[in-house]
């Protein structure tokens, strides 16, 4: 039975197969070059107009940010606000509650990413 082989004392193979996928659906919606910084700026700031989220991330382009945007909103983490009353019309990007749920997971990424930067320098491996 495949489906029964323990990796550790306390997963099967199946199991692991499920955590991987999932593992692998959170990299796909957050994973890049630009969504977490995106994420992390929008839930430092309130609400924040297109130009000054570009300035608070250097050497993101206005298309690659428009379309992190578009994939963010789209996955619950951004909310679009227009302002169509005022002219001319403002369009506000403010973080959902949704994305403070990343926080934890920010947070361990950190720290997992600062270790492993200090155990290449100490030559560990």
């Amino acid at each position: 039975m495949k489906n029964k082989v323990l990796l550790d004392d306390h997963i099967t193979v199946e199991e692991c197969s499920g955590h991987l996928s999932s593992v692998e659906d959170a990299i796909y919606v957050i994973g890049g070059k630009w969504k977490l910084k995106i994420i992390i700026v929008l839930q430092e700031s309130s609400n924040i107009r297109f130009n000054e989220l570009q300035r608070k991330i250097p050497g993101i382009s206005a298309r690659v940010l428009s379309n992190e945007l578009k994939d963010l909103e789209l996955n619950g983490f951004v909310k679009r606000v227009v302002h169509a009353e005022q002219m001319p019309v403002i369009v506000e990007y403010i973080s959902t509650d949704y994305s403070k749920t990343l926080k934890p997971v920010i947070m361990a990424l950190s720290d997992w990413g600062r270790n492993h930067k200090n155990n290449i320098r100490e030559d560990v491996f």
